[in-house]
């Protein structure tokens, strides 16, 4: 699949005014392309590799349950086979050998089986539970897909926003710049003054350097997590979705309830406990009879490859059961017994000179060799009714119910453990997002101190009282608390999100 496919993808989504100058293009030079997070999500579940490793185990579970319910159905098989003897002798013993003739044989055989046992009923209930663990664990592969595309895109406006921050310090470093020398040419600062301020303007500036690759990064790391290539300069992509701080309205006991319903890996244990219930049920059903029912016809052909050699037997044939007759008037005729005399060679179906076969004789035996491939010989129906019932067979039947029975109960310690996971993790992330949010209004209030403090240290400057070293602190000190702040805001947004991976839904 090409990955620029997304390209066009993200082109739907520029303003209506670019895409109006010119619908051909897909991105104008310069032009910013905007990625929604449903468009994000939507671009994820098409094209991510791991996303779509797990979507290919759909195809076998669909049809394991197939499978299992057309092991019920008989089966139905046909055959053909051709094959070839060569020349040789034939020893009687003795000393005694015939030559015999090359042959060619074909064959046919349709049949039909049919097999019941106690494994074959429970195979299809068996299959639809372990289809709907696949189901499940696709599901899963979802809501992770979900939780890491929506993290990742917060992560993202986490980066714009403090490429925000830098600028703003930059900005406020200018002004620091051109006070400071406003001051020095007056003689209210010194050289030092000066300086300083350029170093400080010099450092906010890397800073916002690094603040922009920091989000390009991101941006690439979030293409890279979706499954496609950029389609644009990662400078010209920009996220279109905003996220407001609302106070969270959750209530444990409905999260608890919600995932033990909805969490997708508990979902995907339970139905696998399911079907391991019921391979104890199939590993019993060893004990029981079944029956098995083969029926079929078939057929075969052989044909001679030397025409002389099998006229050759049959005149011989012929000439000694002519000689025989001979005799046997011969004797008749020496003790006067009288009675009809038969014709020797037309009895032995020769000519009348006793040499050769007659031609009518000689053309049956040529046209019924002449069978191969297809002039079968049909051979007489057959069916087999089997009813087995063993009866002692090493106590392989006890061995695998035991197993069968064991990882019963490792199905059930695997639900029971999942289960406590799950009210586990469910419960952290209420709590962490319960000190996410009291954070955000903590941090809110350090950026307002600073901002006081900032405000501050910029009046003591103009007027004298300050340094130029108290003004770069308080600088940085808003610049961390405005950092501190958007780091509080992006965290509580992205506990939501964990909070809803481990529920296993949406709660927004």
């Amino acid at each position: 699949m090409n990955r620029w496919s997304s390209l066009v993808a993200l082109a739907c989504l520029l303003p209506p005014a670019a895409v109006a100058q010119d619908s051909n293009q897909v991105a104008r030079p310069g032009a910013m392309v905007s990625l929604s997070l449903a468009e994000a999500l939507r671009q994820a579940r098409a094209n991510s590799p791991t996303y779509r490793q797990t979507l290919n185990d759909a195809g076998p579970a669909k049809w394991g349950v197939r499978n299992a319910y057309g092991s019920l159905l008989p089966s139905f098989t046909v055959s053909s086979d051709l094959g070839y003897t060569g020349s040789g002798q034939s020893n009687f013993g003795g000393g005694f050998t015939l030559p015999t003739s090359s042959f060619l044989t074909s064959g046919y055989s349709l049949g039909f089986e049919w097999q019941l046992s106690g494994r074959i009923l429970t195979a299809p209930a068996q299959q639809k539970a372990l289809q709907r663990a696949t189901d499940e664990d696709i599901s899963s592969a979802g809501v992770a897909l979900t939780s890491e595309i929506s993290t990742q895109y917060l992560n993202v406006l986490q980066a714009d926003a403090q490429v925000d921050v830098a600028r703003q310090q930059v900005k406020r470093n200018e002004d620091f710049l051109a006070l400071a020398r406003a001051r020095h040419r007056v003689g209210q600062a010194t050289l030092l003054d000066v300086r300083q301020a350029e170093v400080t303007k010099a450092t906010s500036d890397v800073a916002l350097l690094r603040a922009v690759q920091t989000e390009n990064e991101a941006k690439l790391d979030l293409l890279r997590r979706m499954g496609v290539e950029p389609p644009v300069a990662v400078d010209r992509i920009e996220l279109s979705d905003s996220f407001p701080v609302t106070a969270p309205a959750f209530q444990l006991d409905t999260l608890l309830a919600l995932a033990e319903r909805h969490n997708p890996t508990l979902r995907a244990l339970k139905a696998r406990e399911h079907a391991a219930g019921l391979d104890v049920r199939a590993a019993k059903t060893d004990y029981l009879p079944s029956l098995s029912l083969r029926a079929g016809w078939s057929g075969f052909t052989q044909q001679f490859t030397n025409d002389n050699l099998i006229l050759g037997q049959a005149r011989a044939d012929a000439q000694a059961q002519a000689a025989d007759c001979q005799y046997n008037n011969s004797v008749k005729s020496a003790l006067s017994l009288g009675g009809e005399v038969p014709d020797c060679f037309a009895a032995a179906k020769l000519n009348s000179s006793g040499t050769d076969l007659l031609q009518p004789v000689a053309q049956d035996l040529l046209h019924q060799n002449s069978a191969f491939p297809f002039r079968y010989t049909g051979q007489p129906f057959n069916a087999n009714l089997v009813v087995s019932l063993p009866i002692f067979t090493g106590f392989s039947r006890s061995l695998r119910l035991s197993q069968a029975r064991a990882q019963q109960e490792d199905a059930d310690e695997a639900v029971r453990a999942s289960r406590l996971s799950v009210r586990s993790d469910v419960q952290a992330r209420y709590l962490a997002l319960q000190t996410a949010y009291q954070a955000i209004a903590v941090q809110a209030a350090s950026r307002e101190a600073a901002r006081d403090q900032l405000r501050l240290a910029q009046d003591r400057y103009r007027l004298g009282a300050g340094s130029a070293l108290e003004l770069s602190d308080a600088q940085n000190t808003v610049q961390r608390a405005e950092g501190d702040y958007i780091t509080a805001v992006y965290d509580y947004h992205k506990a939501i999100t964990a909070l809803e991976a481990a529920v296993g839904r949406s709660l927004r």
